[in-house]
């Protein structure tokens, strides 16, 4: 299973309509607003990282009120639990 967050710059007010629009993305695990430098942090993720491209690029990106995203992913095999 193949896991990233993505950080999610918006338009000004419009976190509650992002987030709303969410509840629709299958990979989705979590998303959230946030205070900071994003606006949103949401938790996907998919069985095949063709998926993942896909979910990111063609659903999430394409999202009109979303100005820039960044994705994150994690380093498989380092783990400092």
């Amino acid at each position: 299973m193949k896991k990233v967050d993505v950080l999610i710059n918006c338009d000004l007010g419009k976190e509650e309509k992002i987030l709303h629009e969410f509840r629709e993305l299958k990979s989705k695990k979590e998303a959230h607003g946030t205070f900071g430098a994003n606006d949103i942090i949401v938790e996907i993720s998919t069985n095949e990282a063709d998926s993942l491209r896909k979910e990111i690029t063609w659903k999430i990106r394409n999202i009109a009120l979303i100005r820039a995203t960044l994705t994150q992913t994690s380093i498989e095999g380092v783990n400092y639990e």
